[in-house]
């Protein structure tokens, strides 16, 4: 999904209140973490994910990969954490 500047704008001012619903540990991107994120977007939409180490690099591709496996638009990364969104079907 591609996001508008003023979407992806709107997305982040709606994100930055919130906390981490998913963090990624030491194992990375593993399936149940797939799944548990996928169920985060299904509930909520708009989730903040956080990483628990890793470079600038690997976190990069880390969001990206999950954002992908979730079919999820990353919407922005700021140091260890990023935010997912997906919009929930029927909207």
């Amino acid at each position: 999904m591609t996001l508008s500047t003023k979407q992806r704008q709107a997305l982040k001012a709606a994100a930055h209140h919130l906390r981490p619903v998913v963090i990624i540990g030491q194992k990375g991107i593993t399936e149940s973490l797939t799944r548990e994120t996928d169920a985060a977007l299904t509930a909520h939409e708009l989730i903040k994910v956080q990483m628990q180490q890793g470079e600038r690099d690997e976190r990069q591709q880390c969001a990206e990969t999950l954002a992908t496996a979730t079919h999820a638009t990353l919407v922005q990364q700021i140091g260890k954490t990023f935010v997912l969104y997906r919009q929930k079907p029927g909207n």
